[in-house]
């Protein structure tokens, strides 16, 4: 069995609501650290087509940008992401 991302979610969410990568045409939406503090810009966003892959780059220090229904999307530090595997694994 291949181990894969099955989800990705935010350590302590916004007033309890469930927060869920945000999902955009070109794929899921990240900020590349290379950025700093101009890694929440447009044009400094990273997309990528599977969680797998964003994961891959959670690890190298990306955040990733999440919302709710009814809430806007904030991007998410790395540290304050948990990563679920579907052999049980969790990564922080």
């Amino acid at each position: 069995m291949t181990t894969r991302v099955i989800r990705i979610e935010r350590v302590s969410s916004r007033n309890g609501v469930t927060e869920e990568p945000e999902v955009t045409a070109k794929g899921y939406k990240l900020g590349d650290p290379r950025f700093g503090d101009k890694k929440h810009h447009a044009e400094n966003a990273v997309y990528v087509r599977t969680l797998q892959e964003a994961a891959v780059l959670i690890g190298k220090g990306f955040s990733l940008w999440m919302g709710a229904k009814g809430k806007r999307a904030s991007l998410i530090s790395p540290g304050s992401l948990r990563i679920l595997w579907n052999n049980g694994d969790v990564a922080p």
